[in-house]
């Protein structure tokens, strides 16, 4: 088990169904739309219901149980100005971006939106979305060597004048970015996410990151990747954060939760599951040590099309509670969590599962103290 650095308390986030067809590729029941008026009044109730974080979704292209999306920077500024508290995550992919354009953009959202504008690198797994447009697409490593540049680029514009930078991808001249960002001492710059689960996700993470996103695990597979990051943050002189993906089914009865997983499983959108099997099977494979997203899954992993069943947030809500402080105990500072039905168990997390998790937090803060 990872000790290094454990956080006083879990954070929370939640993914954005700016996309249609929810978390799940499943023709099961979902209570849960795509549209602006139902995603500003879940923003609403995930910040009353102890979220901090909420992860705006980017596809371009309709694919895959995703026909309809909305564009997730813009969305994430409407939500912004929705709410008072939550901070939101925008997903962008480099190469489809220019750095000092998106900087302008975060800039402006976080002025607007005092200080709660953040970005979560995606490096990229979907070809067509980049073929279709006409945009060159890179083989992994060099993605991920693109996506460096890229959180670079962003940290330097937000936080300095007369910027230069010369990589392989990106050469900035001299350039200065007025107004910054509503930095302050305790958030320097909004805080950058850095996606995926290859070696190179891992390295830009420790490098150049803020936060790490992990695609769902297990308590050994979440123990590892830490394990590798810190290692490379260490070398670096940096520390950095970790979210962990899980899609939570929390009921009244373990076994109310385990039918609504089979039943999700069971009625899965088989041609879509496999449509996006083939889009990302080389995703892993293609990376130089055959490491990354989805080299693993099995058809029931890419139902949740982020491996959240893996995570195994699933049962009752005491169960559900223990789990992620387990997860908290290897290293995790932050859970992002996927919904069936949205606004309706966000409310119920809220109400019975999150109290359990301060409840365990305090005692053990306690005893921490009682032993010192």
């Amino acid at each position: 088990m990872s000790t290094e650095r454990i956080a006083d308390r879990t954070t929370f986030a939640y993914w954005v169904p700016n996309v249609s067809g929810g978390l799940v590729t499943s023709d099961i029941e979902q209570r849960t739309s795509w549209d602006y008026d139902y995603n500003v009044k879940l923003a609403r109730t995930a910040e009353n219901n102890g979220f901090e974080y909420a992860l705006s979704q980017v596809r371009y292209e309709a694919s895959y149980g995703a026909e309809f999306q909305h564009e997730s920077t813009s969305f994430s500024l409407a939500l912004l100005l929705a709410t008072e508290r939550l901070k939101v995550i925008a997903a962008v992919h480099p190469g489809l971006w220019q750095p000092a354009v998106l900087a302008k953009l975060g800039a402006t959202a976080d002025q607007l939106s005092g200080g709660r504008f953040a970005v979560n690198v995606v490096s990229g797994w979907f070809k067509d979305e980049f073929t279709h447009m006409g945009e060159p697409w890179l083989e992994h490593d060099e993605r991920y060597r693109r996506s460096a540049e890229f959180l670079q680029v962003l940290r330097k514009i937000w936080t300095e004048d007369d910027v230069d930078f010369r990589g392989d991808f990106y050469r900035i001249h001299d350039f200065t970015l007025k107004p910054k960002p509503a930095n302050t001492p305790e958030r320097p710059n909004p805080e950058l996410f850095q996606g995926g689960n290859s070696t190179a996700a891992i390295a830009n993470g420790g490098r150049y990151a803020d936060w790490y996103f992990s695609n769902g695990k297990d308590y050994d597979g979440i123990t590892a990747q830490i394990d590798e990051l810190r290692d490379v943050a260490r070398a670096h002189k940096r520390e950095v954060k970790v979210g962990l993906n899980g899609f939570v089914i929390a009921r009244d009865t373990e076994k109310e939760a385990r039918d609504t997983l089979r039943e999700i499983v069971e009625k899965a959108n088989r041609p879509a599951v496999e449509g996006f099997r083939a889009a990302v099977k080389h995703a892993g494979s293609s990376t130089s040590d055959k490491k990354g997203m989805w080299s693993d899954s099995t058809f029931e992993d890419l139902v949740q099309y982020n491996d959240g069943f893996r995570t195994q947030l699933i049962g009752t809500p005491e169960q559900v509670a223990h789990r992620i402080v387990e997860y908290r105990r290897r290293g995790v500072d932050l859970i992002l969590a996927g919904f069936l039905h949205f606004q309706e168990e966000v409310e119920y997390f809220g109400e019975k599962v999150l109290p359990l998790v301060r409840e365990i937090e305090a005692s053990e803060s306690t005893v921490e103290l009682a032993t010192v």
